[in-house]
């Protein structure tokens, strides 16, 4: 059992109030490992007994749950994520029972959002509707593009038709769901991103997910880089993405996130601002606070070790206090993503530590152009031309080492 004791001890924090509290659930099984991905996801092995290996890792996921109580206990949870590898290959038996096991342990908000990541496929598709009857309350679907050729250049399993389709059966059994889009992909051309943003648009996505195609360490594509367009036309994308966007209802509130109203991500703005976040599952991350400090938990990350571990009462294989020092840069690291940026009392909440800690960076980024105050000052956010140079603003508050 979880000594709570250790983590309720004297620190060098304060913290006035506990943020809000987030489930992240990690399901690590893919088709095919994509050659841009850098998450912890595994190839399911042909052969394998897919109803055995689920029932086991549900099995594990929730004894991992039961042992992190403690650290929890009495917290209301306000969102649920299911993310992966491809969570839409599990069947709708073993998330409802993943679900029904969530719920059994913790008390979860009357709206609480649960979100489940989809791929395109045919199979997971007819799945949809299930996953609804199963709890789930929000679909993400990763479309990446409805280009042929250019799902084959990044590996994607599945084809635009697939892609349609599954946008289709996504707004029938769901009330919301996102639609996960890429650009600046090897070939393409503004166009051809134009086109895709247009058959994004056509669907109405209540939320849209666009992001930079980057190439990370350790992938295949960090081994063998595609060509990708220039910074230029990256460039002229993203402006393209924000002129098609706006007037379909679709309002950019994070760097990559557009939403109608009604439709922001709520466990993804959690992490924006700096809630904190039980993270379950092989590899799976997770922000926790206390009274006097906050810790950063992080699981085994091989599935079949996870398991086993978990199932022993032991999944954590790293926790660690974040540095009172540290704390300023990874708030920001957060906050700073949001159009609407942070309040004041939001950062001494999170953080316990009080505005003096910034001030200096505050008044370097407003000098730069980088930062404004909004509502008087009780907030800060980034300008149009902050966001563009969101690293740079970002990189004003990391600690002097």
């Amino acid at each position: 059992m979880t000594d709570i004791g250790h983590y309720m001890r004297p620190g060098t924090l304060q913290l006035p109030a506990l943020p809000p509290l987030s489930l992240y659930v990690h399901l690590p099984w893919c088709l095919k490992k994509c050659p841009y991905c850098d998450f912890n996801s595994h190839e399911r092995r042909a052969g394998t007994d897919a109803t055995a290996q689920e029932g086991r890792y549900v099995e594990a996921l929730l004894a991992d749950l039961e042992a992190s109580l403690p650290l929890v206990w009495g917290r209301q949870v306000h969102s649920v994520f299911i993310g992966g590898g491809t969570p839409s290959l599990f069947a709708p038996e073993a998330i409802d029972r993943l679900i029904a096991g969530v719920r059994a342990r913790l008390p979860l908000a009357p709206a609480c959002e649960i979100t489940l990541e989809a791929n395109p496929g045919t199979f997971e598709r007819e799945r949809f509707a299930a996953f609804r009857s199963a709890g789930v309350t929000r679909l993400s679907v990763g479309v990446q593009s409805f280009n042929d050729a250019q799902l084959r250049a990044i590996g994607r399993v599945h084809d635009g038709a697939q892609a349609r389709a599954a946008l289709e059966e996504a707004a029938r059994a769901f009330d919301t769901f996102n639609l996960d889009l890429m650009y600046a992909l090897p070939g393409q051309s503004l166009a051809e991103l134009e086109q895709d943003v247009r058959t994004a648009l056509s669907f109405a996505p209540p939320h849209l997910s666009i992001y930079h195609l980057t190439v990370e360490p350790n992938t295949v594509f960090a081994k063998y880089p595609p060509a990708l367009p220039d910074e230029d036309s990256a460039w002229a994308m993203l402006d393209r993405i924000t002129e098609l966007t706006a007037p379909a209802g679709l309002a950019r509130y994070e760097v990559s996130a557009y939403a109608r109203a009604g439709h922001r991500c709520v466990h993804n703005l959690n992490y924006w601002q700096f809630g904190d976040y039980l993270g379950i599952g092989a590899g799976a991350h997770g922000k926790l606070s206390f009274a006097h400090r906050v810790v950063r938990q992080v699981r085994h990350r091989q599935p079949e070790l996870y398991m086993e571990r978990a199932l022993a009462g032991a999944a954590v294989a790293q926790e660690g206090e974040v540095a009172r020092r540290d704390l300023p840069f990874e708030f920001m690291l957060n906050a700073l993503r949001l159009r609407e940026g942070f309040a004041w009392q939001d950062y001494l909440d999170r953080t316990g530590l009080p505005p003096s800690t910034v001030s200096a960076a505050i008044e370097a980024a407003q000098q730069r152009g980088w930062l404004e105050p909004h509502e008087g000052d009780a907030r800060w956010r980034p300008t149009a031309r902050g966001f563009d140079f969101l690293s740079d603003l970002q990189a004003l508050f990391l600690p002097e080492r």
